[in-house]
Protein backbone atom coordinates (compact mmCIF):
# COMPACT_ATOMS: atom_id res chain seq x y z
CA UNK A 1 0.00 0.00 0.00
CA UNK A 2 1.39 3.44 -1.06
CA UNK A 3 0.33 6.61 0.65
CA UNK A 4 1.02 10.03 -0.75
CA UNK A 5 0.11 12.46 1.70
CA UNK A 6 0.13 15.88 0.49
CA UNK A 7 -0.71 19.71 2.64
CA UNK A 8 -3.16 21.80 1.43
CA UNK A 9 -3.74 24.36 3.61
CA UNK A 10 -3.21 24.40 7.76
CA UNK A 11 -5.34 21.78 7.98
CA UNK A 12 -6.60 19.96 4.65
CA UNK A 13 -4.89 17.12 3.53
CA UNK A 14 -5.63 14.90 0.97
CA UNK A 15 -5.13 11.30 0.88
CA UNK A 16 -4.35 9.19 -2.64
CA UNK A 17 -4.10 5.43 -2.14
CA UNK A 18 -3.13 2.98 -4.99
CA UNK A 19 -4.32 -0.53 -4.05
CA UNK A 20 -3.76 -3.68 -5.79
CA UNK A 21 -6.65 -5.98 -4.97
CA UNK A 22 -6.01 -9.58 -4.92
CA UNK A 23 -8.76 -11.91 -5.11
CA UNK A 24 -11.83 -11.42 -3.24
CA UNK A 25 -15.61 -12.00 -3.24
CA UNK A 26 -17.39 -11.30 -6.24
CA UNK A 27 -19.95 -8.69 -6.29
CA UNK A 28 -23.43 -9.52 -7.52
CA UNK A 29 -24.27 -9.46 -11.20
CA UNK A 30 -26.10 -6.50 -11.11
CA UNK A 31 -23.82 -4.19 -9.50
CA UNK A 32 -23.05 -1.50 -11.28
CA UNK A 33 -19.49 -1.09 -9.79
CA UNK A 34 -16.44 -3.32 -10.96
CA UNK A 35 -16.47 -6.34 -9.39
CA UNK A 36 -13.81 -7.24 -6.47
CA UNK A 37 -11.10 -9.64 -7.31
CA UNK A 38 -11.64 -8.26 -11.17
CA UNK A 39 -9.47 -5.27 -9.95
CA UNK A 40 -5.90 -4.81 -11.22
CA UNK A 41 -4.34 -1.84 -9.78
CA UNK A 42 -7.62 0.28 -8.98
CA UNK A 43 -6.21 3.65 -7.74
CA UNK A 44 -8.88 4.88 -5.22
CA UNK A 45 -9.08 8.27 -4.64
CA UNK A 46 -10.21 9.49 -1.23
CA UNK A 47 -11.91 12.52 0.53
CA UNK A 48 -10.26 15.38 1.96
CA UNK A 49 -9.93 14.81 5.17
CA UNK A 50 -10.06 17.21 8.48
CA UNK A 51 -9.89 17.27 11.96
CA UNK A 52 -12.76 15.32 13.59
CA UNK A 53 -15.41 18.27 14.74
CA UNK A 54 -18.23 16.50 16.57
CA UNK A 55 -20.24 18.68 19.15
CA UNK A 56 -21.80 16.62 22.15
CA UNK A 57 -25.16 17.52 21.89
CA UNK A 58 -28.06 15.93 20.39
CA UNK A 59 -27.65 15.75 16.72
CA UNK A 60 -25.71 12.48 16.79
CA UNK A 61 -25.37 9.25 14.70
CA UNK A 62 -27.34 6.44 16.10
CA UNK A 63 -26.50 2.80 15.51
CA UNK A 64 -29.59 0.58 16.14
CA UNK A 65 -28.68 -2.72 17.66
CA UNK A 66 -31.34 -5.16 17.74
CA UNK A 67 -29.41 -7.02 20.54
CA UNK A 68 -30.32 -10.43 20.02
CA UNK A 69 -29.06 -10.53 16.75
CA UNK A 70 -25.61 -8.32 17.04
CA UNK A 71 -23.16 -10.31 19.05
CA UNK A 72 -23.34 -13.33 21.31
CA UNK A 73 -20.72 -13.48 23.92
CA UNK A 74 -21.40 -16.75 25.68
CA UNK A 75 -22.12 -19.21 22.65
CA UNK A 76 -25.82 -19.52 23.46
CA UNK A 77 -26.90 -18.06 19.96
CA UNK A 78 -28.76 -15.02 21.66
CA UNK A 79 -26.74 -11.56 21.17
CA UNK A 80 -26.00 -10.03 24.87
CA UNK A 81 -24.99 -7.02 26.48
CA UNK A 82 -21.45 -8.00 26.79
CA UNK A 83 -21.61 -9.07 22.74
CA UNK A 84 -22.12 -5.44 22.16
CA UNK A 85 -19.49 -4.18 24.64
CA UNK A 86 -17.02 -6.51 23.18
CA UNK A 87 -18.21 -4.12 19.74
CA UNK A 88 -18.06 -1.29 21.16
CA UNK A 89 -14.41 -0.32 19.49
CA UNK A 90 -16.16 -1.17 16.32
CA UNK A 91 -18.99 1.41 16.53
CA UNK A 92 -16.66 3.72 18.25
CA UNK A 93 -13.15 3.29 20.23
CA UNK A 94 -12.78 6.70 21.63
CA UNK A 95 -9.92 7.99 19.99
CA UNK A 96 -10.37 10.76 17.68
CA UNK A 97 -6.83 9.56 15.88
CA UNK A 98 -7.30 6.21 14.60
CA UNK A 99 -9.89 5.65 11.46
CA UNK A 100 -10.67 2.14 12.16
CA UNK A 101 -14.35 2.68 13.52
CA UNK A 102 -17.24 3.38 12.09
CA UNK A 103 -17.71 7.11 13.72
CA UNK A 104 -21.26 6.92 15.46
CA UNK A 105 -21.82 8.60 18.45
CA UNK A 106 -25.79 7.30 19.56
CA UNK A 107 -26.80 4.03 20.30
CA UNK A 108 -30.29 2.72 19.81
CA UNK A 109 -31.13 -0.06 21.88
CA UNK A 110 -33.81 -2.24 20.71
CA UNK A 111 -35.96 -3.30 23.80
CA UNK A 112 -34.50 -5.15 26.61
CA UNK A 113 -36.48 -5.87 29.11
CA UNK A 114 -37.85 -9.10 30.49
CA UNK A 115 -40.13 -10.43 27.82
CA UNK A 116 -41.53 -13.83 26.47
CA UNK A 117 -40.87 -12.92 22.77
CA UNK A 118 -37.57 -12.90 21.14
CA UNK A 119 -38.30 -9.27 20.20
CA UNK A 120 -39.33 -7.93 23.48
CA UNK A 121 -42.06 -5.70 22.38
CA UNK A 122 -43.93 -7.26 25.06
CA UNK A 123 -42.44 -5.84 28.62
CA UNK A 124 -43.08 -8.23 31.82
CA UNK A 125 -40.64 -6.23 34.16
CA UNK A 126 -39.84 -2.67 33.09
CA UNK A 127 -37.24 -2.67 35.84
CA UNK A 128 -34.77 -5.05 35.02
CA UNK A 129 -33.44 -6.97 31.80
CA UNK A 130 -34.05 -10.00 30.23
CA UNK A 131 -31.87 -12.58 31.37
CA UNK A 132 -30.88 -13.80 27.62
CA UNK A 133 -29.32 -10.51 27.77
CA UNK A 134 -27.43 -10.13 30.96
CA UNK A 135 -27.37 -8.61 33.85
CA UNK A 136 -28.37 -4.60 34.98
CA UNK A 137 -24.67 -4.60 36.29
CA UNK A 138 -23.93 -5.72 32.76
CA UNK A 139 -26.14 -3.02 32.00
CA UNK A 140 -24.33 -0.74 33.85
CA UNK A 141 -20.88 -1.73 32.32
CA UNK A 142 -21.99 -0.80 28.67
CA UNK A 143 -23.17 2.85 30.02
CA UNK A 144 -19.86 2.85 31.60
CA UNK A 145 -18.32 2.29 28.45
CA UNK A 146 -20.20 4.19 25.84
CA UNK A 147 -19.43 7.01 28.44
CA UNK A 148 -15.96 6.67 27.86
CA UNK A 149 -16.65 6.65 23.93
CA UNK A 150 -19.10 9.65 24.07
CA UNK A 151 -21.88 7.41 22.75
CA UNK A 152 -25.16 8.09 24.19
CA UNK A 153 -27.52 5.63 24.30
CA UNK A 154 -30.81 5.31 23.92
CA UNK A 155 -33.52 2.57 24.99
CA UNK A 156 -36.34 1.43 23.91
CA UNK A 157 -39.18 1.88 25.92
CA UNK A 158 -42.82 0.79 24.75
CA UNK A 159 -45.46 1.55 27.27
CA UNK A 160 -48.44 1.16 24.71
CA UNK A 161 -48.27 -2.03 25.83
CA UNK A 162 -47.19 -4.39 27.84
CA UNK A 163 -46.71 -8.18 28.27
CA UNK A 164 -49.92 -10.49 29.15
CA UNK A 165 -47.33 -12.07 31.67
CA UNK A 166 -47.06 -8.29 33.12
CA UNK A 167 -47.89 -8.53 36.89
CA UNK A 168 -50.15 -4.90 36.50
CA UNK A 169 -52.30 -7.36 33.97
CA UNK A 170 -52.19 -10.22 35.80
CA UNK A 171 -53.84 -8.76 39.02
CA UNK A 172 -55.96 -7.10 37.21
CA UNK A 173 -57.20 -9.85 35.22
CA UNK A 174 -57.59 -11.87 38.64
CA UNK A 175 -59.42 -9.01 40.01
CA UNK A 176 -62.27 -8.88 37.17
CA UNK A 177 -62.34 -12.60 37.67
CA UNK A 178 -62.94 -12.05 41.41
CA UNK A 179 -66.30 -9.81 40.69
CA UNK A 180 -69.61 -11.35 41.55
CA UNK A 181 -72.35 -11.29 38.91
CA UNK A 182 -73.14 -7.24 37.85
CA UNK A 183 -70.60 -6.08 40.60
CA UNK A 184 -68.63 -2.80 39.13
CA UNK A 185 -64.94 -2.44 39.11
CA UNK A 186 -63.49 -0.51 41.08
CA UNK A 187 -59.89 1.47 40.72
CA UNK A 188 -59.90 1.72 44.63
CA UNK A 189 -60.11 -1.61 44.74
CA UNK A 190 -57.67 -2.30 42.60
CA UNK A 191 -54.99 0.14 40.61
CA UNK A 192 -54.16 -2.17 38.26
CA UNK A 193 -57.59 -2.39 36.35
CA UNK A 194 -57.54 1.43 35.43
CA UNK A 195 -54.06 0.82 34.07
CA UNK A 196 -55.82 -1.41 30.81
CA UNK A 197 -58.72 -0.24 28.79
CA UNK A 198 -61.66 -3.05 29.97
CA UNK A 199 -64.90 -3.45 28.86
CA UNK A 200 -67.60 -5.32 28.94
CA UNK A 201 -69.06 -7.68 26.17
CA UNK A 202 -66.93 -5.07 23.70
CA UNK A 203 -67.26 -6.50 19.81
CA UNK A 204 -64.73 -4.63 18.40
CA UNK A 205 -62.06 -7.34 17.06
CA UNK A 206 -59.01 -5.56 18.84
CA UNK A 207 -60.59 -6.62 22.23
CA UNK A 208 -60.27 -9.84 23.69
CA UNK A 209 -61.78 -12.06 26.44
CA UNK A 210 -60.45 -12.38 30.09
CA UNK A 211 -61.21 -15.51 30.81
CA UNK A 212 -63.51 -16.45 33.54
CA UNK A 213 -64.35 -12.67 34.32
CA UNK A 214 -68.09 -12.98 33.09
CA UNK A 215 -68.18 -10.86 29.70
CA UNK A 216 -65.30 -8.59 30.17
CA UNK A 217 -62.44 -7.76 27.14
CA UNK A 218 -59.35 -6.33 27.31
CA UNK A 219 -57.61 -4.06 24.41
CA UNK A 220 -54.76 -5.36 22.51
CA UNK A 221 -54.33 -3.42 19.37
CA UNK A 222 -51.19 -5.58 18.63
CA UNK A 223 -52.71 -8.29 19.44
CA UNK A 224 -53.97 -10.74 22.59
CA UNK A 225 -50.69 -11.29 24.04
CA UNK A 226 -50.04 -7.53 23.81
CA UNK A 227 -52.74 -5.47 26.24
CA UNK A 228 -52.79 -2.08 25.88
CA UNK A 229 -52.08 0.54 28.59
CA UNK A 230 -54.54 3.29 29.54
CA UNK A 231 -52.58 6.77 29.22
CA UNK A 232 -55.28 8.38 30.88
CA UNK A 233 -54.60 6.92 34.18
CA UNK A 234 -53.18 9.06 36.37
CA UNK A 235 -51.25 6.51 38.69
CA UNK A 236 -49.86 4.64 35.48
CA UNK A 237 -48.80 8.07 34.36
CA UNK A 238 -46.99 7.88 37.64
CA UNK A 239 -45.88 4.70 37.28
CA UNK A 240 -44.59 5.31 33.38
CA UNK A 241 -42.34 8.61 35.11
CA UNK A 242 -40.97 5.73 37.79
CA UNK A 243 -39.59 3.86 35.07
CA UNK A 244 -37.90 6.60 33.07
CA UNK A 245 -36.12 7.81 36.47
CA UNK A 246 -34.91 4.30 36.86
CA UNK A 247 -33.18 3.84 33.88
CA UNK A 248 -32.03 7.73 33.74
CA UNK A 249 -30.41 7.48 36.91
CA UNK A 250 -28.69 4.39 35.59
CA UNK A 251 -27.26 6.46 32.69
CA UNK A 252 -29.01 6.28 29.78
CA UNK A 253 -29.59 9.47 27.67
CA UNK A 254 -33.13 9.34 26.46
CA UNK A 255 -35.66 7.08 24.66
CA UNK A 256 -37.03 5.85 22.02
CA UNK A 257 -40.86 6.05 21.86
CA UNK A 258 -42.59 3.12 20.55
CA UNK A 259 -45.46 2.97 18.39
CA UNK A 260 -46.61 6.59 19.80
CA UNK A 261 -49.58 6.66 17.03
CA UNK A 262 -51.29 4.17 19.04
CA UNK A 263 -51.50 5.64 22.49
CA UNK A 264 -54.62 6.32 21.44
CA UNK A 265 -55.19 5.17 18.08
CA UNK A 266 -56.93 7.26 15.50
CA UNK A 267 -56.59 10.38 17.43
CA UNK A 268 -53.43 12.18 17.07
CA UNK A 269 -54.48 15.30 19.57
CA UNK A 270 -54.34 13.04 22.60
CA UNK A 271 -51.26 10.98 20.92
CA UNK A 272 -49.90 14.51 21.24
CA UNK A 273 -50.80 15.08 24.60
CA UNK A 274 -49.13 11.75 26.17
CA UNK A 275 -45.90 12.80 24.34
CA UNK A 276 -46.15 16.40 25.52
CA UNK A 277 -46.67 15.30 29.40
CA UNK A 278 -43.85 12.77 28.70
CA UNK A 279 -41.39 15.01 27.23
CA UNK A 280 -42.06 17.45 29.47
CA UNK A 281 -41.00 14.81 32.44
CA UNK A 282 -37.73 13.90 30.80
CA UNK A 283 -36.50 17.04 29.27
CA UNK A 284 -37.24 18.33 33.34
CA UNK A 285 -34.84 16.11 34.28
CA UNK A 286 -32.49 17.35 31.96
CA UNK A 287 -32.76 19.05 29.22
CA UNK A 288 -29.77 17.28 27.30
CA UNK A 289 -32.21 13.89 27.98
CA UNK A 290 -33.05 12.79 23.96
CA UNK A 291 -36.75 11.38 22.92
CA UNK A 292 -37.68 10.14 19.46
CA UNK A 293 -40.79 8.83 18.20
CA UNK A 294 -42.29 6.47 16.25
CA UNK A 295 -45.08 7.73 14.36
CA UNK A 296 -45.40 5.54 11.61
CA UNK A 297 -47.68 7.92 9.64
CA UNK A 298 -47.61 10.16 6.23
CA UNK A 299 -45.60 13.22 6.49
CA UNK A 300 -48.71 15.55 7.14
CA UNK A 301 -49.92 13.83 10.09
CA UNK A 302 -46.22 13.03 11.85
CA UNK A 303 -45.31 16.41 11.30
CA UNK A 304 -47.90 17.55 13.88
CA UNK A 305 -46.77 15.71 16.44
CA UNK A 306 -43.88 18.36 16.87
CA UNK A 307 -46.31 20.30 18.89
CA UNK A 308 -45.72 17.76 21.79
CA UNK A 309 -42.24 18.97 22.28
CA UNK A 310 -40.40 15.91 21.35
CA UNK A 311 -37.13 16.64 20.19
CA UNK A 312 -37.68 14.22 17.30
CA UNK A 313 -40.14 11.70 14.82
CA UNK A 314 -38.75 9.42 12.65
CA UNK A 315 -38.92 10.53 9.20
CA UNK A 316 -40.87 7.97 7.34
CA UNK A 317 -41.31 10.29 4.46
CA UNK A 318 -37.95 9.73 3.29
CA UNK A 319 -37.41 6.18 4.75
CA UNK A 320 -38.34 2.63 2.87
CA UNK A 321 -38.94 1.52 0.00
CA UNK A 322 -41.34 4.15 -0.99
CA UNK A 323 -39.36 7.23 0.70
CA UNK A 324 -37.86 9.91 -1.62
CA UNK A 325 -34.51 8.90 -1.16
CA UNK A 326 -34.96 5.22 -2.92
CA UNK A 327 -37.23 6.46 -4.97
CA UNK A 328 -34.63 9.52 -6.17
CA UNK A 329 -31.84 6.71 -6.37
CA UNK A 330 -34.03 4.93 -8.74
CA UNK A 331 -34.95 7.51 -10.59
CA UNK A 332 -38.83 6.79 -10.39
CA UNK A 333 -41.17 9.25 -11.84
CA UNK A 334 -40.68 12.67 -11.41
CA UNK A 335 -37.96 11.97 -8.02
CA UNK A 336 -34.95 13.56 -9.58
CA UNK A 337 -31.98 14.77 -7.56
CA UNK A 338 -33.47 18.25 -7.77
CA UNK A 339 -36.90 17.67 -6.34
CA UNK A 340 -35.23 15.92 -3.45
CA UNK A 341 -33.45 18.95 -2.30
CA UNK A 342 -36.60 20.75 -2.68
CA UNK A 343 -38.55 18.22 -0.76
CA UNK A 344 -35.60 18.66 2.00
CA UNK A 345 -36.68 22.51 2.16
CA UNK A 346 -39.89 21.60 2.16
CA UNK A 347 -39.89 19.50 5.33
CA UNK A 348 -37.64 21.71 7.04
CA UNK A 349 -40.33 24.42 6.77
CA UNK A 350 -42.88 22.31 7.74
CA UNK A 351 -41.20 21.02 10.82
CA UNK A 352 -40.34 24.17 11.63
CA UNK A 353 -44.09 25.35 11.42
CA UNK A 354 -44.82 23.03 14.58
CA UNK A 355 -41.53 23.24 16.70
CA UNK A 356 -38.18 25.52 15.93
CA UNK A 357 -36.26 22.87 18.55
CA UNK A 358 -37.43 20.14 16.10
CA UNK A 359 -34.68 17.68 15.96
CA UNK A 360 -35.22 15.31 12.29
CA UNK A 361 -34.46 11.58 12.41
CA UNK A 362 -33.66 10.40 8.63
CA UNK A 363 -33.62 6.74 8.65
CA UNK A 364 -33.93 4.06 5.78
CA UNK A 365 -34.25 1.20 7.13
CA UNK A 366 -35.30 -0.17 11.14
CA UNK A 367 -36.26 -3.49 12.63
CA UNK A 368 -39.89 -3.52 10.77
CA UNK A 369 -38.54 -2.60 7.31
CA UNK A 370 -36.91 -4.87 4.34
CA UNK A 371 -33.18 -3.71 4.42
CA UNK A 372 -31.75 -1.20 2.04
CA UNK A 373 -30.20 -3.76 -0.22
CA UNK A 374 -33.13 -5.40 -1.36
CA UNK A 375 -35.16 -2.07 -1.84
CA UNK A 376 -31.87 -1.14 -4.38
CA UNK A 377 -31.58 -4.54 -6.15
CA UNK A 378 -28.19 -4.98 -4.72
CA UNK A 379 -27.04 -2.34 -6.57
CA UNK A 380 -23.67 -1.38 -4.56
CA UNK A 381 -23.30 2.18 -5.94
CA UNK A 382 -27.07 2.94 -5.27
CA UNK A 383 -27.19 1.51 -2.14
CA UNK A 384 -24.02 3.46 -1.23
CA UNK A 385 -25.79 6.80 -2.56
CA UNK A 386 -28.76 6.18 -1.04
CA UNK A 387 -26.73 5.77 2.64
CA UNK A 388 -25.11 8.81 1.99
CA UNK A 389 -27.99 10.90 0.92
CA UNK A 390 -29.64 9.78 4.30
CA UNK A 391 -26.44 10.24 6.72
CA UNK A 392 -26.08 13.95 5.17
CA UNK A 393 -29.75 14.76 6.03
CA UNK A 394 -30.31 17.01 8.58
CA UNK A 395 -31.04 15.83 12.00
CA UNK A 396 -29.90 13.08 14.35
CA UNK A 397 -29.67 9.66 11.75
CA UNK A 398 -30.10 6.51 12.26
CA UNK A 399 -28.54 3.67 10.45
CA UNK A 400 -29.82 -0.13 11.53
CA UNK A 401 -27.06 -2.45 12.21
CA UNK A 402 -25.61 -4.34 9.05
CA UNK A 403 -26.85 -1.63 6.66
CA UNK A 404 -23.14 -0.45 6.70
CA UNK A 405 -22.52 -3.69 5.11
CA UNK A 406 -25.33 -4.21 2.79
CA UNK A 407 -27.06 -7.21 4.50
CA UNK A 408 -29.85 -8.48 3.10
CA UNK A 409 -33.75 -8.94 4.84
CA UNK A 410 -37.06 -8.89 3.94
CA UNK A 411 -40.32 -10.91 3.67
CA UNK A 412 -41.30 -12.18 7.49
CA UNK A 413 -39.95 -9.82 10.50
CA UNK A 414 -37.43 -12.38 11.60
CA UNK A 415 -35.66 -12.10 8.42
CA UNK A 416 -35.31 -8.34 8.96
CA UNK A 417 -33.46 -9.43 12.05
CA UNK A 418 -31.42 -11.32 10.94
CA UNK A 419 -27.85 -11.96 12.56
CA UNK A 420 -25.05 -9.36 12.21
CA UNK A 421 -22.77 -10.40 9.39
CA UNK A 422 -19.19 -10.11 11.02
CA UNK A 423 -17.45 -13.40 8.71
CA UNK A 424 -17.91 -16.58 7.56
CA UNK A 425 -15.13 -17.65 8.57
CA UNK A 426 -14.84 -16.84 12.57
CA UNK A 427 -17.95 -17.91 14.32
CA UNK A 428 -17.21 -16.26 17.46
CA UNK A 429 -19.99 -13.65 18.24
CA UNK A 430 -21.89 -15.02 15.37
CA UNK A 431 -26.10 -14.83 16.47
CA UNK A 432 -27.95 -17.32 15.38
CA UNK A 433 -31.20 -15.07 15.15
CA UNK A 434 -34.61 -15.55 16.03
CA UNK A 435 -35.84 -19.01 15.64
CA UNK A 436 -38.37 -18.02 12.75
CA UNK A 437 -35.93 -16.61 10.87
CA UNK A 438 -35.75 -18.23 6.90
CA UNK A 439 -32.58 -18.85 5.00
CA UNK A 440 -31.25 -14.90 4.36
CA UNK A 441 -28.11 -15.44 1.96
CA UNK A 442 -26.43 -12.09 1.63
CA UNK A 443 -25.02 -10.91 -1.84
CA UNK A 444 -22.29 -8.76 0.11
CA UNK A 445 -19.45 -9.93 2.18
CA UNK A 446 -19.19 -10.39 5.91
CA UNK A 447 -17.21 -7.35 7.68
CA UNK A 448 -13.71 -8.60 8.15
CA UNK A 449 -13.51 -9.32 3.84
CA UNK A 450 -14.98 -5.31 3.51
CA UNK A 451 -12.95 -3.93 5.61
CA UNK A 452 -9.94 -4.95 3.50
CA UNK A 453 -12.01 -3.85 0.07
CA UNK A 454 -11.31 0.25 -0.51
CA UNK A 455 -14.62 -0.14 -2.53
CA UNK A 456 -17.24 -1.98 -0.47
CA UNK A 457 -20.33 -0.52 0.93
CA UNK A 458 -18.72 -0.37 4.20
CA UNK A 459 -15.91 1.89 3.83
CA UNK A 460 -18.15 4.35 1.63
CA UNK A 461 -20.34 3.86 4.47
CA UNK A 462 -17.53 4.77 7.24
CA UNK A 463 -16.50 7.52 5.02
CA UNK A 464 -19.47 9.30 5.07
CA UNK A 465 -19.75 9.47 8.22
CA UNK A 466 -16.09 10.60 8.65
CA UNK A 467 -17.37 13.49 6.48
CA UNK A 468 -20.56 13.99 8.89
CA UNK A 469 -18.09 14.45 11.58
CA UNK A 470 -16.24 16.83 10.35
CA UNK A 471 -18.77 18.85 9.49
CA UNK A 472 -21.29 19.86 11.95
CA UNK A 473 -23.06 21.78 9.60
CA UNK A 474 -24.24 18.99 7.66
CA UNK A 475 -26.36 17.61 10.77
CA UNK A 476 -27.41 21.21 11.97
CA UNK A 477 -27.53 23.14 9.31
CA UNK A 478 -30.62 25.51 8.18
CA UNK A 479 -30.89 24.43 4.70
CA UNK A 480 -31.49 26.56 1.69
CA UNK A 481 -31.85 25.46 -2.15
CA UNK A 482 -29.09 26.52 -4.69
CA UNK A 483 -31.81 28.33 -7.16
CA UNK A 484 -29.06 29.13 -9.91
CA UNK A 485 -28.31 25.59 -9.98
CA UNK A 486 -31.19 24.22 -12.54
CA UNK A 487 -30.07 20.79 -13.84
CA UNK A 488 -32.33 18.23 -12.55
CA UNK A 489 -29.58 15.32 -12.07
CA UNK A 490 -28.00 17.53 -9.32
CA UNK A 491 -29.24 18.23 -5.70
CA UNK A 492 -27.56 21.58 -5.15
CA UNK A 493 -28.37 22.96 -1.26
CA UNK A 494 -26.28 25.25 1.26
CA UNK A 495 -26.28 24.25 4.92
CA UNK A 496 -25.50 27.52 7.67
CA UNK A 497 -24.79 26.91 11.34
CA UNK A 498 -23.17 29.40 13.81
CA UNK A 499 -22.37 31.30 10.87
CA UNK A 500 -20.51 29.03 9.35
CA UNK A 501 -21.81 27.65 5.66
CA UNK A 502 -21.49 25.14 3.25
CA UNK A 503 -22.37 24.12 -0.21
CA UNK A 504 -23.31 20.52 -1.13
CA UNK A 505 -23.66 19.14 -4.75
CA UNK A 506 -25.19 15.97 -5.35
CA UNK A 507 -24.91 14.27 -8.56
CA UNK A 508 -27.70 11.28 -8.65
CA UNK A 509 -27.37 10.17 -12.15
CA UNK A 510 -25.24 7.66 -14.02
CA UNK A 511 -23.67 10.68 -16.25
CA UNK A 512 -20.54 13.13 -15.54
CA UNK A 513 -21.52 16.74 -14.47
CA UNK A 514 -19.95 19.49 -14.73
CA UNK A 515 -21.08 22.66 -12.55
CA UNK A 516 -20.35 25.89 -12.02
CA UNK A 517 -20.89 27.04 -8.75
CA UNK A 518 -20.01 30.85 -8.43
CA UNK A 519 -17.76 31.42 -5.20
CA UNK A 520 -19.09 35.28 -5.05
CA UNK A 521 -22.67 34.11 -4.39
CA UNK A 522 -21.69 30.99 -2.38
CA UNK A 523 -18.48 32.39 -0.44
CA UNK A 524 -16.34 28.86 -0.67
CA UNK A 525 -12.26 28.94 -1.06
CA UNK A 526 -12.52 24.98 -2.62
CA UNK A 527 -13.04 21.82 -1.85
CA UNK A 528 -13.90 20.48 1.61
CA UNK A 529 -14.99 17.00 1.53
CA UNK A 530 -16.41 14.65 -1.43
CA UNK A 531 -17.54 10.91 -2.18
CA UNK A 532 -17.24 9.17 -5.05
CA UNK A 533 -19.06 5.43 -5.42
CA UNK A 534 -16.29 4.18 -7.55
CA UNK A 535 -13.33 5.73 -6.28
CA UNK A 536 -12.90 8.54 -8.90
CA UNK A 537 -12.14 11.97 -7.96
CA UNK A 538 -14.16 15.54 -7.53
CA UNK A 539 -12.22 18.29 -9.37
CA UNK A 540 -12.09 21.99 -9.07
CA UNK A 541 -11.29 24.21 -11.56
CA UNK A 542 -12.07 28.04 -10.89
CA UNK A 543 -15.91 27.67 -10.47
CA UNK A 544 -16.54 24.34 -12.55
CA UNK A 545 -17.10 21.12 -10.74
CA UNK A 546 -16.47 18.09 -12.03
CA UNK A 547 -18.69 15.32 -10.37
CA UNK A 548 -18.70 11.58 -11.65
CA UNK A 549 -21.74 9.82 -11.48
CA UNK A 550 -23.31 9.34 -8.24
CA UNK A 551 -20.73 11.34 -6.09
CA UNK A 552 -21.35 14.09 -3.65
CA UNK A 553 -19.15 17.30 -2.82
CA UNK A 554 -18.90 19.55 -0.55
CA UNK A 555 -17.58 23.32 -0.67
CA UNK A 556 -16.50 25.56 1.66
Amino acid sequence: MKIDIRRLGKTLTAFTMSIVLIGGCSQPKNQTQEPVGTQEAKEVKYQYKQDLNVIDDNYRTYYQVFLYSFCDSNGDGIGDINGLISKLDYLNDGDDNTDTDLGVNGIWLSPIMPSTTYHKYDVIDYYNIDKEYGTLDDFKRLIEECNKRNIKVIMDLVFNHTSTQNKWFQEACDYLKSLKKNQKPSVKECEYYGYYNFKKNEEKSTYYDVEGADGWKYEGVFGDQMPDLNLASKPLRKEIEKIADFWLNLGVGGFRLDAAKEYYSGVPEKNIEVLSWFTDYVKGKNKDNYLVGEVWEGISVYAEYYKSGIDSLFDFSFADQDGHIVKTVKGVGNNTAKSFGEKMILEQELFNEYSKEAINAPFLSNHDLGRTAGFLSYDATKIKMAWAMNLFTTGSAFLYYGEELGMSGSGIDENKRAPMYWSTKNQEGMAKGPEAMQTVEHEFPPLDEQQKDPLSIYNFVKQVIRIRNENPEIGRGEAAYMEDITDKDICAIVKEYNGSKISMLYNISQEEKEVTVSKDIYGYEGIRGYLTTDGTEVTLDGEKVTLPPYSIVILK
